[in-house]
């Protein structure tokens, strides 16, 4: 488990012979800091398995994230569980049903075995931690080299059989995919948003999809248990809302896909009626091969962004998100932002936000506003007086910033708050 900056730890000379009893107890001992961690341990241990080669296109997906953090945290207590039970003997490799889904979605999405470096990341860092735990374990010299010989050795064993085995799944699953279709368009795509000169002709016959002529591109995803055929069926009912003859779909997550659709505009809150466990996320509409890449790359964003901020939205517009993209990249400036512009509308009913917010987007028109929010115009006039009283600055004078506010707060998940010296609930 390596240091940071790549620096190798040390090697401590294996110890031959049996693992003595003062240092079996000392096993037993740290492995239960190990499996009863503290918040900040458990913060760093998740984080060594993030810090990898090759893991940025891991981390950008939120369904694969919380698989790789489950993994580590089952591997870290596996071998500590292990060692608890028969310290220092040689831990079995931990190989589940998640595990076998994660290695072919990260072979479908075009992953080799170099992913598994990410590996000897996590060795050293946890190393780190696990010295700091040794330390504190004994003062007695011999006791202490001992312990980091037979501990060192038994975690290098470990990773070692784990990545020699997720390497033959990877080795399986490539062979198993080499004559899969769809693998092979999800490489065509790549090579195309990364702007390959792939051919018109070329592309058309990888992709059955045709790249000139208006394009706009969607993200579908769901739960990771969700499963592909649930987006499937989503998308399926896009297309028959807009009658949409044709698409290109690519597998691109454990739950998620990427959908690009041969049109400017379509109706989505159709096939999302009644769904609650499904969120499509849009990008701008475009034309011809730029506009392929463009409308996707917009609608990774609107993704997420919605992903990052616990968003409820059921569908993401990235045109209706541009502000968040341009002002979002600080949560804590952001959450000072929404503070110091809304004050105590912060903390009212949703509705007295929700009817500023709407005002403003029907150009401060009372009746307009009424007739969006399915009520009677009196009813949107007091909670406009309600709204403006809860602010901290007269309406006339902050108009453009606390439309801006009310527009990124509209996007935050329902009971989130911000940073005021309270605990928001995930709602």
């Amino acid at each position: 488990m390596g240091i940071d900056d790549g620096v190798p730890v040390p090697q401590l000379t294996p110890r031959a012979g049996p693992v003595s009893p003062a240092v079996a107890q000392l096993i037993r001992r740290g492995v239960q800091v190990v499996l009863d961690p503290t918040p900040e341990l458990m913060r760093a241990l998740d984080e060594s398995a993030l810090q990898g080669a090759g893991m940025a296109m891991i981390t950008e997906d939120p369904a694969l994230t919380q698989v790789v953090l489950r993994t580590n945290a089952g591997n870290i207590a596996h071998w500590a569980a292990m060692n608890a039970a028969r310290p220092g003997e040689r831990v079995s490799v931990l190989i589940t049903e998640e595990t076998t889904v994660f290695v072919r979605d990260a072979v479908r999405r075009g992953f080799d075995s170099g992913v598994l470096d990410s590996f000897r990341t996590a060795q050293n860092r946890v190393w780190q931690l696990w010295m700091g735990i040794c330390f504190g374990l004994t003062d007695d010299p011999a006791e202490l080299r001992e312990l980091m010989q037979v501990t060192q050795d038994s975690i290098a064993r470990f990773v070692d059989d784990t990545v020699f085995a997720l390497a033959e799944m990877i080795e399986v699953a490539r062979a198993e995919l080499a004559g899969d279709t769809h693998a092979q368009r999800r490489a065509a795509v790549a090579l195309l948003l990364e702007g390959a000169p792939l051919s018109d002709a070329r592309s058309a016959a990888q992709l059955g999809y045709r790249l000139d002529g208006p394009q706009l591109a969607a993200v579908i995803s769901g739960r990771p248990e969700l499963g592909a055929d649930r987006l499937e069926a989503v998308c399926e009912a896009i297309m028959t809302a807009n009658g949409i003859a044709n698409r290109l779909t690519v597998l691109a997550g454990v739950s998620q896909l990427w959908v690009w659709f041969p049109a400017v505009r379509i109706d989505v809150e159709a096939a999302l009626r009644g769904v609650d466990d499904v969120r499509v996320a849009l990008g701008a509409p475009g034309s011809g091969r730029e506009g392929f890449r463009r409308s996707h790359f917009q609608a990774l964003t609107a993704f997420r962004l919605v992903s990052r901020m616990g968003s409820e939205q059921r569908l993401a517009r990235y045109e209706e998100l541009r502000l968040l993209d341009v002002l979002t990249d600080d949560d804590t400036r952001l959450d000072e932002f929404l503070t110091a512009t809304l004050g105590d509308l912060l903390d009212a009913d949703r509705e007295i936000a929700e009817c500023l917010r709407v005002w403003f987007a029907q150009r401060c028109n009372a009746a307009a506003t009424a007739e969006r929010l399915y009520t009677h115009r009196n009813t949107v006039v007091r909670r406009l007086a309600r709204a403006e009283s809860l602010l901290p600055v007269p309406l006339a004078e902050s108009a453009i910033t606390v439309a801006a506010a009310l527009e990124l707060a509209h996007w935050r998940r329902r009971g989130v708050t911000v940073s005021r010296g309270r605990t928001g609930s995930p709602g």
